[in-house]
């Protein structure tokens, strides 16, 4: 049982560091942080428009759009973290069908930017 107990120290260790770590991170800006607020610092900027407005009021459909290509994009780009760790396992053939696959996402990409998707007039 204490070879069992010995085996798993270095899990503990790590476990514990990234609490203190963690604690430390969530902890410092309450402790060093400047608290100096402004209206302009209270206000919503993520979607655009005030959040205490009705909820069925119209707003420009660009909202989704942008959202939808970063997903794809996003989920297209994470492809290549599984290939990268197994790319010297592959041989050419992996090389040349993520080669495709990156030139399809290039097309992609060069439509939307000729399409105007990505503009924000």
């Amino acid at each position: 049982m204490e070879e069992l107990l010995r085996e798993y120290l270095p899990i503990a260790v790590f476990v514990g560091i990234a609490l203190v770590i963690g604690l430390a991170l969530l902890v410092s800006p309450f402790i060093l942080a400047y608290k100096n607020p402004d209206p302009e610092k209270l206000t919503a900027y993520e979607c655009g428009f005030n959040a205490f407005d009705d909820a069925r009021m119209k707003f420009d459909v660009r909202f989704y759009l942008v959202s939808i290509l970063f997903i794809i994009f996003d989920l297209e780009v994470a492809f290549l973290f599984p290939w990268a760790t197994v790319f010297g396992e592959l041989g050419w053939y992996g090389f040349w069908s993520m080669m495709v696959f990156l030139g399809v996402l290039t097309v992609g990409f060069i439509y939307e930017w000729k399409k105007g998707a990505l503009e924000w007039d």
